[in-house]
């Protein structure tokens, strides 16, 4: 059930991102409003969401979901009239997203959220130049954002407690498991956790200590798994079996720790790029990107509602 106080949202920019947020917030009863200046940006992004409303259909629509509560207009003031949150998603540049959401800013009640889908930004440069800026949050998904349930929800230095308040009751009211980050770092916290792995990964393709799609197997039929079912410490409490996780690092911690010293650290040079490009060229085996995003999402579905059947919290 959506939050009562908002019930049209405004999605500005709809490129991959944009587009997926459009499908999940119509599929949970939403009207929403999308802005985009690119030409073609209105074709693209209804056949994005008639692509991905099947799929959604399958996971479930709320009472009233339907495509046609989708309105788009081009000027982004004419697009903001009347909205009760704003999603945003455009490109990843300091200037650009301090100068939209200060023009956002101006256009529109203090009361209503202005979230940014953005990846890599902070907050507090984002709200910079914002008069209102108690009410600019991140609310950072993962694509794409229709299926994957979290997201980050990162206040800056002047953004309020009850937006982040706001912010995490409505991603809840809407499907999503918002996570609040409680200070701002380089990459969040998901991405910086999918670093460290990538980190690995490409040191042990460079030392040719495994192909590209081993390491893949590695994780998708290993830790993976587990990792689709509970996170990293719940995972290591399970391994301590009576003992715990504090079992485990009382007798595992020092191995654990000499991993960590014995990690390396890459650079993405010339060769080592290569050499992936290959190695997932070679996994791939002439299979096509739209082949493996529908068997991507097949499984997503299925990990969705299982999770949904065995633990029906929201």
């Amino acid at each position: 059930m959506t939050s009562p106080s908002i019930q049209r949202v405004a999605i500005v920019a709809t490129g991959v991102i944009g587009a997926s947020w459009a499908a999940h917030f119509l599929a949970h009863g939403l009207d929403v409003v999308a802005t985009d200046p690119a030409p073609d940006a209105e074709a693209r992004l209804r056949a994005s969401v008639a692509r991905h409303w099947p799929t959604l259909e399958r996971l479930g629509l709320a009472p009233g979901a339907s495509m046609d509560r989708l309105r788009f207009h081009a000027e982004l003031d004419t697009a903001l009239q009347g909205v009760d949150f704003v999603q945003e998603n455009g490109p990843e540049r300091r200037d650009f997203k301090a100068d939209l959401f200060q023009r956002m800013d101006a256009l529109l009640p203090p009361e209503v959220i202005l979230a940014s889908s953005s990846s890599g930004l902070s907050t507090t440069d984002i709200q910079s130049a914002c008069r209102h800026p108690g009410r600019v949050v991140l609310g950072h998904p993962f694509n794409p954002p229709h299926l994957i349930p979290l997201v980050e929800v990162i206040g800056g230095e002047r953004t309020s407690a009850r937006t982040i308040e706001r912010a995490m009751q409505f991603y809840a009211s809407v499907g999503k498991r918002p996570i609040h980050g409680r200070k701002e770092i380089q990459g969040h916290i998901a991405n910086r956790l999918q670093a460290a792995l990538w980190r690995e990964a490409f040191h042990l393709v460079e030392q040719g200590v495994a192909t590209v799609e081993d390491i893949d197997t590695a994780i998708a039929f290993g830790p993976g798994l587990r990792w689709g079912v509970f996170g990293p410490f719940m995972n290591l409490h399970f391994s301590g079996g009576a003992g715990g996780i504090a079992h485990v690092l009382d007798h595992l911690g020092g191995p654990i720790e000499a991993w960590w010293q014995d990690l390396g650290t890459p650079a993405i040079t010339a060769e080592l790029k290569a050499r992936v490009v290959q190695g997932v060229a070679d996994a791939l085996e002439g299979q096509s990107l739209a082949t493996l995003e529908a068997r991507r999402d097949e499984l997503l579905i299925g990990l969705i509602q299982a999770r949904a059947a065995a633990d029906p919290r929201p």
